[in-house]
């Protein structure tokens, strides 16, 4: 039997299982139910029961009692997702589903995971690490969601919902959290109606930290925070059959500079530069660069318009517009020296329109429309290596239309079937500058005495170099199948097909003079099959979510960079395309209460990834590569125990929660690199909370990676001389205690 009929025979043998289970099990009196989800996963409100696709929801307020600080803080329970700090930044987000994603932020590049904002899909990845606050909760849909949540969502989404004002009463909640390194959130939200028809929200956030480590050359902080973030939100209601929603949102982070720790002794210097702190650093880059600090600046706003024009009819208009500044310094040594350093700005900007019709009928319920955006990604980026320095410019415009739907029809009370699709045309307009001065730092960056040694390619009498001008269109039909058998209300089989796709573009670091870096690098598609299982058992005290999937992987776009010693030496990107993967896997999710006062949820996850074609200088050398920040397993337990407890004349409810997290060993890129490819690791959570009957009240103590595991997310390799053996590790957080204290009134 081949390894794709077996799993089919696992999972046909697994959602048998469940059905048997769910109709055998009996309640026991005086236990109470698992809670009711409901989920958007298909653009209409549906119980997690009912959706026949992969996905997670987490409520807001289950991450505030986990101690959850941003939105990284899901992998840890979420199967077959990677969500971390891009290497180097602190609020520019890494996100990774079932092997599909991207770790350079470069203009030109994007994810393969959508990132949304309530219905808003983020185009770049700058400044989308979102801090917990305002928040609903956070859906997490896995696989291909191109036909209704549209471009570069080939592995996946994740939604972030805001918290909407309340309609009938005013409310307002303050939360302070003081914890180690002098970690200080102050959040305050609330919300009022002020007519019948109108209503606002509003929610301010400051989240500061001092460092996990130090910088030993300027004496700043290393890996500390400091981000204030605020939401403003109205919705006007004139009728049953309208609503009006306008939010806007900005975001500062003026958190230092984040450097590696460097794992290789210096050879230019002799001096080691292996410190005792894994969060601390010797990197100088500050004392010398044209700006000191780093910085990012972020503002959005969206208004939603909906309309009902009869009964089951909906017409949704969703406008939105967003625009960010980041300044980055990169000390890619990590040493005082400058050796190896380099200075980027990210200017980021889109403009976004989606027109729906939904309709809900008793068996018909159909969602269709059409999508638009305009967006532009500038990157400048100075990379210095001693006396030179290699300068590059990215302007990339993106303008993309589609059009989509996806009707689900009832074919019985049991059976449905969903057929959608969605026609993409991806044009880019890229313009690339790539220059090579004698000094430190470039002429864009203040250095007018630099002078430029760049020659000057022509081809067919059109410069090449330094200047590049590239356009192409991609175009594609993404559909989606799903079958789903609901046998009984506490059970929902389905099987599913769904294609993805992500657009091509122009390498924005690349050379050039080279005709294979001149036609771009193609859009890459994914194909994925999925059997799932959705069960609510013993009479409402589990719940038991199973995914079985298959995928295929073609044209995947591989990011990357190395350094060419030349001379003159310089920083060359190498985006090019795999030909092929294959990736297969297993998603559980469950939760049992056993009394009415404990309960246990339990998580995991099982990819097999691998290359099946992947081409350099004519040889196939996939049997030598691996797929990036694809751990093998992940998974997760939680026990939570929860009692009655007055404190003094308030009764309330004090609940203990532990959480173990496991993740198996993981690969940075392509190829091996034990020093900062990381070993199988746990990490261990626990917490504390006191809530009062009312719900005023809340108190918390929030432990997070007890064992103090150091673990590397992600890393830089370039282990020549001319940078100076360059390889470092960036780490997640080492053990945390937080105290928090909340108020509702």
């Amino acid at each position: 039997m081949n390894k794709r009929a077996l799993w089919l025979a696992m999972a046909a043998a697994g959602t048998g299982g469940l059905a048997t289970g769910g109709l055998a099990a009996a309640q026991q009196p005086g236990v109470a139910q698992v809670d009711e989800i409901v989920v958007t996963a298909r653009r209409r409100e549906e119980t997690l029961l009912d959706v026949p696709v992969a996905v997670t929801s987490i409520s807001g307020e289950a991450l505030i009692d986990a101690g959850a600080q941003d939105l990284t803080a899901i992998t840890q329970t979420t199967p077959n997702i990677t969500l971390e700090n891009s290497r180097a930044t602190n609020s520019t987000l890494t996100a990774f589903i079932r092997g599909v994603g991207q770790q350079d932020p470069v203009a030109g590049f994007e994810q393969g995971v959508g990132i949304y904002l309530d219905d808003v899909y983020l185009n770049r990845p700058q400044g989308a690490v979102l801090d917990v606050y305002d928040l609903e909760r956070v859906e997490v849909l896995r696989g291909p969601q191109g036909t209704l949540y549209g471009r570069n969502t080939i592995g996946g989404a994740v939604k972030y919902v805001t918290r909407r004002p309340d309609p009938h009463e005013a409310m307002a909640r303050v939360r302070v959290a003081y914890g180690s390194y002098n970690q200080f959130d102050a959040i305050v939200s609330g919300s009022a109606p002020l007519t019948e028809t109108l209503r606002i929200g509003a929610a301010f956030g400051s989240f500061q930290r001092d460092g996990f480590g130090d910088n030993l050359t300027t004496g700043e902080e290393n890996y500390d925070k400091d981000v204030i973030a605020a939401r403003f939100s109205a919705e006007w209601e004139p009728s049953a059959d309208f609503l009006v929603r306008l939010a806007v949102d900005r975001v500062e982070d003026d958190s230092s500079p984040r450097h590696g720790y460097r794992l290789l002794p210096s050879v230019s210097t002799g001096q080691q530069y292996l410190l005792d702190g894994d969060f601390d650093t010797t990197a100088g880059i500050a004392t010398t660069a044209p700006f000191s600090d780093a910085s990012l600046v972020g503002t959005g706003g969206q208004l939603l318009i909906d309309w009902s024009p009869a009964e089951n009819w909906l017409v949704r208009s969703i406008s939105a517009w967003r625009e960010d500044e980041t300044h980055s310094l990169i000390d890619f040594d990590s040493t005082p020296a400058q050796t190896f350093d380099g200075i980027v700005v990210y200017e980021n900007e889109q403009f976004s329109q989606e027109l729906q019709l939904n309709y809900e009928g008793e068996r018909l319920s159909f969602v269709g429309g059409a999508y638009y955006l305009d967006a532009n990604a500038f990157n400048a980026f100075d990379v210095v290596f001693r006396v030179a320095t290699s300068f590059t410019l990215g302007d990339v415009d993106t303008k993309t239309w589609a059009l989509f739907g996806e009707a689900t029809y009832k074919l019985s009370d049991e059976f449905s079937v969903s057929l959608g699709g969605r026609y993409t045309e991806d044009e880019r307009s890229s313009h690339v500058r790539r220059q090579t001065y004698l000094g430190v730092y470039s002429p864009y960056f203040g250095n007018s005495a630099a002078v430029n040694i760049t020659p000057t390619v022509t081809v067919d009498g059109e410069e090449v170099v330094p200047n590049f001008h590239g356009r192409r269109t991609d175009d594609a039909f993404t559909p989606r199948v799903i079958v789903a058998w609901k046998p009984g209300p506490d059970l929902n089989l389905y099987a599913s097909y769904a294609k993805g796709f992500k657009g091509g573009s122009f390498d924005p670091r690349g050379n050039f003079a080279n005709p294979d870096i001149r036609s771009g690098f193609l859009p890459e598609f994914v194909e994925s099959w999925e059997l799932g299982a959705k069960a609510v058992l013993l009479d409402g005290r589990a719940r038991m979510n199973t995914a079985f999937f298959f995928a295929d992987y073609t044209d995947v776009q591989i990011p990357g960079s190395v350094v060419v010693l030349g001379p003159p030496v310089s920083f060359v990107g190498t985006v090019t395309n795999a030909g092929a993967a294959g990736i297969d896997g297993i998603e559980f999710e469950g939760s049992l209460r056993f009394t009415e006062h404990f309960s246990a949820a339990l998580s995991f996850g099982y990819m097999d990834a691998r290359y099946t074609e992947f081409v350099v200088a004519g040889t196939n050398v996939a049997s030598q590569r691996d797929v990036q920040n694809t751990p093998d397993w992940t998974g997760s337990g939680n026990l939570t125990w929860a009692v009655p407890l007055a404190l003094g004349s308030a009764e309330g409810t004090l609940t203990l929660g532990l959480t173990a997290a496991y993740r198996s060993a993981t690969q940075q890129f392509e190829q091996a690199i034990p020093l900062i490819d990381q070993p199988a690791y746990w990490l261990y959570d626990a917490s504390i909370t006191w809530k009062s009957a009312d719900e005023r009240w809340r108190l918390g103590l929030y432990g997070r990676n007890l064992g103090d595991e150091r673990y590397i997310t992600s890393g830089y390799n370039f282990p020549v001389a001319a940078t100076d053996n360059s390889v470092l590790a960036f780490y997640g957080n080492p053990r945390t205690v937080t105290a928090a204290v909340e108020f509702r009134f």
